[in-house]
C-alpha cells in the first residue's frame, strides 16, 4: 500500500481492490485475484479471519452441506476430514487456506464509511483511524454481520437470563433449566437438541413463521447435492415436489408438530427470499418425543417466562434468540452514483 496524495496523515492508496471481510468470501476473492497477479487488501473489523465462525458459533456446529459444496476455490478440505466438517475443522481449513495464499488481511479495522469520489472516480474507505483509497471496492461481509433481536414487549422485565445464539456455546450453563428458543431455523433446531440431549433441559421452540424442514441426506445423498443435480434437468417447481414427497415419507407430516410448510416449495422460496430451508439432523426425532416442546410465537415476556399468542402462559428460566442475523452494509457503504465500479459478494452457503 503506497501513500496517497491526499493530505491527511492517516491516508492510503491500495494498489488493488479493497475487500471488506475476511471471512470465508473475502479470503477466496483475495486467493483468486492473487493467483491471476493482482494484489489486494482485506480490512476486517475483528480480530481474526472468520470471525463468525470463531466467535459467534455455538460448539456443536457442524457444516449443513457435505464438504465438497463449501470448500473454498483453488484448495479443497484435507482427504481426511469428514463429509461434514466440524466448526474447528473448517476454521482450521480457512486458516491454512489463509497461509496458503499469502493472506494478511488488516485487523480491528471497521469500516465505518465507504463511498465513491466521482471526481477522482475512487472509493474513499474509512476505518476508525485510517482512510484506504482504491480504483475497486468489494464486499465480502456476508448477510450474518449483525445479530438480530425483536423487539417483544416486556423483554426487560424477565428476570432470567436472555442471550442471542451468537452467543450461545453449549448448553451446559443452562442444565435441567426451562428455555424459551425463539425461532425455528437451523440454529433454533440445532440449540434446542443440544439443550435436552447433552443438558437435560427442557427447550420450548417457538415456531413465528412457516418452515420447511428436510432431511439432511436423502437415499444415501445430500438433499442439497441432490437437489442441484435434479435443477440442471427438471424446473423448480417438479424439483420442490420431489423433495417435499421425498422428506413427507421419511420425516412425517410436519405440520402436525406444529412445523407448517410454506405454500412455495423450499428451493423456490430460497431463490425468492433468501430463507433457506432447516437440514434436520436429530431435532425432529427429540420433537417428536416431546423432549422439544414446539409453541406459539409469544405475545409478551413476563418477569417469569412468556405469555403466547394461544392464551398460554409459562414460565422459563432462560430465553435464547435464534432469530438470526442481518447485513450492516447499508449502514456503511454510501452508494449515490451508478457510475462507480463496485462488487458485492455475499457470504457463501454453509
Amino acid at each position: 500500500m503506497g501513500s496517497c496524495k491526499d493530505p491527511k496523515p492517516n491516508c492510503g492508496f491500495v494498489e488493488g481492490p479493497i475487500i471488506v471481510g475476511a471471512g470465508p468470501s473475502g479470503l477466496a476473492v483475495a486467493a483468486c485475484l492473487s493467483n491471476h497477479g493482482v494484489p489486494s487488501l482485506i480490512l476486517e473489523k475483528s480480530n481474526c479471519i472468520a470471525s463468525l465462525w470463531q466467535q459467534k458459533t455455538y460448539e456443536r456446529l457442524k457444516l449443513h452441506l457435505p464438504k465438497q459444496f463449501c470448500q473454498l476455490p483453488l484448495m479443497g478440505f484435507p482427504e481426511d476430514f469428514p463429509k461434514y466438517p466440524t466448526k474447528y475443522q473448517f476454521i482450521s481449513y480457512m486458516e491454512s487456506y489463509a497461509s496458503h495464499f499469502s493472506i494478511k488481511p488488516r485487523f480491528n479495522q471497521a469500516v465505518q464509511n465507504a463511498a465513491f469520489d466521482s471526481a477522482s472516480r475512487l472509493w474513499r474507505v474509512q476505518t476508525q483511524d485510517f482512510e484506504y483509497i482504491s480504483r475497486w471496492l468489494i464486499v465480502a461481509t456476508g448477510e450474518n454481520a449483525e445479530p438480530v433481536i425483536p423487539d417483544i414487549h416486556g423483554i426487560d422485565k424477565f428476570k432470567g437470563r436472555i442471550l442471542h445464539t451468537s452467543l450461545y456455546k453449549s448448553g451446559a450453563d443452562f442444565r435441567n433449566q426451562r428455555v424459551l428458543v425463539i425461532g425455528c431455523g437451523n440454529s433454533g433446531m440445532e440449540v434446542s437438541l443440544d439443550l435436552c440431549r447433552s443438558y437435560n433441559a427442557i427447550p420450548h421452540m417457538v415456531v413465528r413463521n412457516t418452515v420447511h424442514v428436510l432431511p439432511r441426506e436423502m437415499f444415501g445423498f445430500s438433499t442439497f447435492q441432490i437437489a442441484m443435480t435434479l435443477l440442471k434437468w427438471i424446473p423448480v417447481k417438479l424439483v420442490d415436489r420431489i423433495l417435499l414427497l421425498v422428506a413427507s415419507l421419511t420425516l412425517g407430516n410436519t405440520d402436525q408438530l406444529g412445523l407448517r410448510r410454506p405454500k412455495t416449495g423450499p428451493i423456490e422460496l430460497k431463490a425468492a427470499t433468501g430463507k433457506t430451508p432447516v437440514l434436520d439432523v436429530g431435532a425432529l426425532s427429540q420433537i417428536k418425543s416431546g423432549k422439544i416442546k414446539v409453541v406459539e410465537n409469544v405475545k409478551e415476556i413476563t418477569i417469569n417466562g412468556a405469555k403466547f399468542m394461544n392464551g398460554q402462559e409459562k414460565e422459563f428460566d432462560s430465553i435464547i434468540f435464534a432469530t438470526g442475523y442481518k447485513s450492516n452494509v447499508p449502514t456503511w457503504l454510501k452508494v449515490s452514483i451508478t457510475s462507480c465500479t463496485f462488487l458485492v459478494f455475499t457470504s457463501i452457503l454453509l
